[in-house]
């Protein structure tokens, strides 16, 4: 191992247990400070939960978008400074200002603290160009993805509200190709970075993420029957869950399948109005945010887990999945392909709703097409996507960052 870096790890936003981000920013921090290095976790609400030995320094925003009460109106005490007043002028023109503002404040803390190397965690702001010190970030996919498939699903008054949300996405292209550094978590989103954002492939180096092979674990007692599991951190299209919804719909004709969905449905949304739709009511169940050990359990019950996106940068959901040994099913989009390999999944087009239907009666109709994945899949993380190759890999690459800066 190199030398100790002091290490100031920045998350605009990191759910702990939602979404990729909080994990991410927990699991790096954890394993770089096993490393021997000293790591410093900056994020704006809502707050991750770090393991201990890692210290936490909060950069509150006016937190507009927190549950129950989103896009809610902050009292005059509430107001700080000129950033929080541009936060809320931005979100009262339908703009989305946390990457932009979170940066700001970032770089007015880090100009007074001592760090070898700041890394971002996808805010991609205005103010990473300001830190005085060497910076760079993780793209775990561009979000101009997300926007183009929000888009292509929205009506024409809903896309003018879309593309003012995604406003930000053009400032993300921008500060991305004046860092001196990227990375990402597969060559699928180092592709779209390139296509999508102009940074040169060859200056984005490719980190896969991963789990804690001694958290998700094989079941030790029979799986459930007809129980199929999907983890979706946002109800939009990207995720693909409307389609597996009308594929259970599908396989509901014949048998007794039930669906659990880690994650929530919004009220009048996708998914909600899929349900209704297709009389799922007794079929799906939503159960919002879950620790990990309780998704652990879960994963180690399912008889199939499923990953019906259309589009993933990554997908720590298949990982996770894959280290339980639980039979995975998931579509072509994206990285998938690479995540899970030739004998690791099911694998169907995205959006293909016949397709995936049929290829999740395959698999619970056959014990050994379970055990098989189920085995090449734990094969397969315990190779590839660990969170001490990922550290050991990311602390090579600031190394080489800094050796050039």
């Amino acid at each position: 191992m190199g030398r100790s870096l002091r290490i100031a790890l920045l998350s605009y936003r990191s759910k702990p247990h939602s979404g990729g981000q909080g994990v991410y920013v927990r699991a790096l921090s954890r394993e770089l400070r096993e490393l021997g290095h000293r790591v410093e976790v900056v994020s704006g609400q809502p707050y991750p939960e770090l393991d201990d030995g890692v210290p936490l320094t909060r950069l509150p925003s006016l937190d507009l978008y927190r549950e129950p009460d989103p896009f809610r109106r902050p009292h005059l005490r509430e107001f700080r400074d000129w950033v929080d007043v541009a936060e809320y002028a931005a979100m009262c023109t339908a703009a989305f200002p946390e990457p932009l503002t979170f940066s700001l404040r970032a770089a007015r803390w880090l100009r007074g603290n001592r760090f070898d190397i700041v890394h971002d965690n996808q805010s991609l702001g205005w103010g990473l160009l300001r830190t005085g010190l060497p910076t760079v970030a993780t793209i775990h996919h561009p979000v101009a993805i997300d926007r183009d498939l929000e888009l292509a699903a929205a009506s024409f008054r809903r896309s003018l509200t879309l593309r003012r949300w995604y406003a930000f996405t053009g400032m993300q292209a921008k500060v991305a190709r004046r860092l001196p550094a990227i990375t990402t978590v597969s060559t699928s989103s180092q592709r779209d970075i390139e296509r999508l954002m102009g940074v040169p492939a060859a200056r984005v180096e490719v980190i896969p993420v991963g789990i804690d092979p001694d958290d998700f674990t094989p079941p030790t007692a029979p799986r459930d029957a007809d129980h199929v599991v999907v983890t979706t951190s946002a109800d939009v299209p990207l995720k693909g869950l409307v389609p597996l919804l009308e594929a259970v719909a599908k396989l509901r004709t014949e048998r007794e399948v039930r669906l659990t969905v880690v994650g929530s449905a919004k009220a009048g949304g996708l998914a909600a109005t899929a349900v209704e739709r297709l009389s799922l009511h007794g079929a799906v169940t939503f159960t919002g945010p879950l620790p990990q050990a309780d998704l652990v359990a879960l994963l180690q019950r399912a008889t199939v887990a499923v990953v019906p996106s259309l589009y993933e940068g990554f997908s720590l959901p298949a990982v996770e999945a894959m280290a339980c040994a639980t039979p995975l099913v998931t579509t072509d989009a994206g990285a998938l392909p690479e995540v899970v390999g030739s004998h690791a999944a099911v694998q169907v087009p995205a959006g293909d709703v016949d397709r995936l239907a049929g290829a999740l009666a395959l698999v619970l109709d056959h014990r050994g097409l379970q055990e098989q994945l189920g085995r090449a899949g734990r094969t397969r993380v315990l190779e590839n996507f660990t969170w001490r190759s990922t550290a050991v890999r990311t602390a090579d690459w600031y190394e080489q960052v800094l050796a050039r800066c």
